[in-house]
């Protein structure tokens, strides 16, 4: 097994045609039953998920506009108008980079473990070290966006039902319940319902159009116009305590950059992908850039459609979007339906991070990442699911949701963690990549290859990257207290620990990554 995983990646280390190497493609180095049916250590995923399916796993997975209808609250703290609206030109613009980025890689080597496979391929040094590090940090990052999901799911059931109940009275216990059926199911989907996947992509791909397509008629055909000067000449800086506009433009943007992140949950798919190596990147780009197109004009729509700010800001149901429909159509009925197609969206959603994170998890288990590797490292023969992977995933989810009954200060701190996290996880492999092409050390590339437009891209996706990190460790007011600290820099710098620790204490003996044998040579 050893010898066919330093031959999968043989040639990341390689050298294109143009500097003279005789390296030969990814797919012609690795055995053809490896890459046909995914790679060995503990089963054997199967390849089943159609072009189509695949397309529409990663469409729905970020479910972009969605996310950010929901959440869009937090930027009328910090930018307003401008932030939703210009930011998502530049969260889409940055992402898109990102994307393009990683997709080139995922054509050289679609493989399942992706960004930690590829730091250790492309690092100039101590591959072993960087691959279980970049491990730790994007099996955490995902595991916090899967806990994430279902709280934003809670938060839109507790908003109808105030909205539709208003004497109800929200108990954290509530939220924490609602958060464990919207895991259940979709663990038990993933574990029975496997084939039904391209079914479910392609209700989910179709919903995603018509239900945008639904909400922008309807908030164009009913709600009271807001002035243009309101949307594009509005950059709200006196409301949170940032008194900068810079500062508080871009601690608003992170509102739109995180709903088109997670572009990568397709890449954890691709040892269950036929032809992965054109398909995935494919699926990626198309992805973000339809994502980041629809976000922003559902973000147009939205400011062009507020109504009253007040209203929508201070609305009981702590979920602004209730209130802007609710001003639009006047009718509760007709808001519970709006409302309702973006949980749904969501819902699907859900079901693809699942998925995702768990082959994620797998994956890292089969190279000896996690401890008790061997028991996650299973797939199980007849149902072709990692299935002790993700049962770890839900379990964890399960139990991260307690953590909101005794705090929601701290539950929203962990939820908060996911974009740094992936964010890291992304500029890694990107930095390492930048470097051998300055070097002029190019890997033997896919099918899918930027050309001489690469190292523009990429450079840009690193400076992009930067900036949302320099802002996401901000907090949303001032001054800090207690409550509105933004613990996400702690709890990353605290995973950080976690892997350092991890490499010190057994991982940098049990953690086992191919590199190529030409890995320090200058071909």
């Amino acid at each position: 097994m050893d010898d066919l995983k330093t031959d999968e990646l043989l040639t990341i280390q390689g050298v294109d045609d143009n500097k003279g190497g005789n390296s030969s493609s990814i797919g012609e180095q690795t055995s053809n039953e490896t890459r046909e049916n995914g790679e060995t250590g503990g089963g054997v995923l199967e390849r089943y998920i159609n072009p189509t399916a695949i397309v529409n796993f990663g469409f729905t997975l970020q479910a972009a506009w969605e996310a950010a209808g929901s959440s869009f609250q937090f930027s009328l703290l910090n930018g307003g108008p401008a932030s939703l609206v210009y930011g998502s030109i530049v969260a889409g613009l940055g992402s898109t980079a990102i994307a393009t980025s990683l997709a080139e890689m995922a054509s050289l080597d679609p493989v399942v473990g992706a960004q930690y496979r590829w730091s250790a391929a492309f690092a100039p040094s101590n591959p072993a070290f960087w691959g279980l590090f970049q491990g730790w940090i994007t099996v955490w990052a995902w595991i916090t966006v899967t806990a994430a999901s279902p709280a934003y799911l809670s938060n839109i059931v507790t908003g109808l039902v105030i909205f539709n109940y208003p004497d109800y009275e929200p108990q954290r216990w509530h939220g924490t319940l609602i958060m464990w059926g919207f895991v259940i199911f979709p663990v038990m989907w993933n574990f029975w319902f496997r084939r039904m996947l391209n079914t479910l992509e392609m209700i989910g791909g179709i919903c995603h159009v018509i239900f945008f397509i639904v909400s922008i008629i309807t908030l164009v055909a009913l709600a009271e116009r807001s002035p243009a000067s309101f949307v594009f000449n509005n950059l709200w800086h006196d409301l949170s305590g940032w008194n900068n506009p810079g500062v508080a433009f871009s601690i608003g943007l992170i509102t739109v950059t995180f709903p088109i992140t997670s572009f990568d949950g397709v890449l954890h798919m691709s040892d269950e992908v036929k032809g992965a190596r054109t398909r995935v990147p494919h699926a990626m780009i198309i992805a973000v850039t339809f994502n980041s197109i629809m976000q922003f004009a559902y973000m147009v729509a939205v400011m062009f459609c507020i109504g009253d700010v007040d209203q929508v800001v201070n609305t009981p149901t702590l979920l602004p979007i209730i209130e802007v429909y609710y001003q639009a159509t006047r009718s509760k009925a007709a808001t519970n339906f709006l409302v309702f197609m973006i949980a749904f969206i969501l819902f699907i959603s859900l079901f693809n991070i699942f998925a995702s994170v768990s082959r994620l998890t797998w994956a890292f288990a089969r190279d000896n990442g996690l401890p008790f590797s061997k028991t996650f490292s299973y797939v199980h023969p007849t149902l072709k699911i990692p299935i002790n992977a993700l049962l770890l995933v839900g379990a964890i989810c399960c139990l991260l949701a307690l953590i909101n009954i005794g705090s929601s200060t701290a539950f929203n701190a962990l939820i908060s963690l996911p974009t740094i996290a992936l964010y890291i996880s992304y500029f890694i492999p990107i930095f390492f990549l930048v470097i051998r092409k300055l070097q002029n050390r190019h890997p033997q590339y896919g099918p899918f290859k930027l050309g001489r437009w690469g190292l523009p891209i990429n450079l840009f996706a690193l400076v992009f990257i930067v900036y949302i990190l320099t802002f996401l460790p901000f907090p949303i007011e001032l001054p800090v207290t207690a409550i509105n600290m933004n613990y996400a820099g702690p709890l990353v710098g605290a995973i950080i620990l976690m892997a350092l620790g991890d490499w010190f204490t057994s991982g940098r003996k049990r953690f086992e990554v191919p590199v190529a044998r030409t890995a320090k040579a200058d071909l």
